[in-house]
């Protein structure tokens, strides 16, 4: 790849238009977007778009493929739905033989029109309603039950269906008490012997956890907990032979000195309207990734004398994963066309305010109280000799809070209508989750691009 935290107050006195965070670029994606036939696909399809790379989201699943081989670890990965809607993707999992985790009975119908077996389709999510069980059951699906309620109504339309369940018990991690997903850890004893007496119905075949957060040690931790419990349930008779840790595999988005020199040196005067965030991702990880799914195996659980990997090997425990944003890393990005750009002034200092062609729902960190900071890049129709030119970006609604970027980004040069905007790796969890059409504007084409062979070739991403 090739390189194109807390608000703080007291920033360093610097040259405002410096402040930049270069992000990582695959040399596929990167060499596709300087194509003209990026600008004819603006054109074409009218709008904003969504590239997406099935061909990176395949190097990625191999890659935490072989994380898992070469610690000799039984693993399943199933590719987390909800991080992108594109088909492609679903298609790719169904072609590398890997799962795909569902929270609804739409997703679990995707999963399995792309070709996904049932039995390799994990159901995750908090009370799932009998629709979605009911589906569950008749693919073979494995189901995590996040309740004791849950439990009980899942058997109850197990027997009426006479399909036996496959289940996980998900627990509450001990690291996040306040977390409402999963049951308490004192409940487990009572869930057990209802699953002993509903042998018929539930096949309780692993355990699992839902853990935010991107740090490989706490997860491990966590994985060690849920040996110990494992093996309670197989001294009952049960028949675990799962662990599930779930996603929080991080993304590296740029290099560790400018990740450093931005969030030391960053202020409110940096943001349009001196806008302030509760926090943001860390767009820098020294191990993301499959890298951090090799640091996690080789990690001593707190209490245990091996390895996590030693450990699920020594006592026959498989274990799954469900990665989605660290299965999308370089897989896509998105375009958008300038529509306008206007002269802020009269404030501490000049900057512009560029307007394009779709709305900050196409860039979902907005959702969580936080904004997608790596530099989009400018792809100008003419290039002319410029001073830089600092300005934030606004999407197309009436809205104020409707910002792609609330950052005055620094660019080389003034941007003007018929430009083109491109954000960068943000097929995981950025380009749809908050997708609406708004205003009656027409949600971005998402493309399905390919760069191997001959040369690029583009479909639309619509079901085959």
């Amino acid at each position: 790849m090739v390189s194109a935290a807390v608000m703080d107050n007291a920033a360093p006195v610097r040259d405002k238009t410096t402040l930049s965070l270069p992000a990582y670029w695959h040399p596929d994606l990167l060499g596709f977007i300087k194509q003209p036939l990026l600008r004819e696909l603006v054109e074409g399809f009218a709008g904003p778009l969504h590239l997406v790379f099935p061909t990176r989201f395949a190097d990625n699943v191999r890659a935490f493929q072989s994380a898992l081989s070469a610690a000799g670890v039984n693993g399943q990965i199933l590719f987390a739905k909800k991080a992108n809607k594109a088909r492609c993707f679903a298609a790719a999992a169904a072609d590398l033989g890997i799962g795909i985790d569902v929270a609804s009975a739409g997703e679990l119908r995707e999963a399995v029109g792309a070709g996904i077996p049932g039995a390799h389709i994990g159901v995750s999510g908090p009370a799932k309603g009998d629709a979605l069980l009911r589906l569950a059951l008749h693919h073979g699906s494995l189901i995590a039950i996040d309740a004791a309620d849950e439990l009980e109504r899942l058997a109850n339309l197990s027997r009426t269906l006479g399909k036996p369940a496959r289940i996980l018990l998900r627990l509450r991690p001990n690291s996040q008490p306040k977390s409402r997903f999963g049951v308490e850890e004192t409940a487990l004893p009572q869930l057990f012997d209802y699953c002993r007496n509903q042998e018929e119905w539930l096949r309780l075949e692993g355990l699992s956890f839902h853990l935010s957060g991107y740090d490989p040690q706490a997860r491990c931790n966590e994985a060690g907990r849920l040996i110990s419990h494992a093996l309670t349930a197989r001294s009952l008779g049960l028949p675990v032979h799962w662990l599930d840790i779930g996603g929080g595999f991080s993304v590296s988005y740029a290099d560790a000195s400018s990740w450093r020199d931005f969030i030391t040196s960053h202020g409110p005067d940096d943001y349009h309207a001196g806008k302030r965030f509760g926090g943001f991702y860390p767009y820098h990880s020294a191990a993301p990734g499959a890298a951090m799914l090799t640091q996690l195996l080789a990690a001593i659980p707190v209490g245990a004398a091996a390895s996590l990997a030693t450990l699920l090997n020594r006592h026959e425990l498989g274990l799954i994963l469900e990665p989605g944003r660290a299965l999308l890393d370089q897989a896509g990005c998105s375009v958008f066309s300038v529509l306008g750009v206007k002269d802020r002034t009269g404030e501490r200092d000049d900057y512009g305010i560029v307007t394009v062609d779709g709305t900050s729902l196409s860039l979902s960190e907005q959702w969580f109280d936080s904004e997608f900071l790596p530099d989009p890049l400018l792809l100008p129709r003419h290039t002319t000799p410029a001073a830089p030119f600092r300005a934030c970006i606004g999407g197309a609604s009436c809205l104020d809070s409707d910002m792609l970027s609330w950052r005055k980004i620094a660019f080389p040069q003034r941007p003007a209508p018929g430009d083109l905007l491109v954000y960068p790796n943000t097929a995981g969890y950025q380009m749809d989750s908050n997708e609406s059409p708004f205003h009656e504007l027409p949600l971005p084409t998402k493309l399905v691009i390919r760069t191997e062979g001959a040369g690029p070739r583009w479909q639309v991403d619509r079901p085959g």
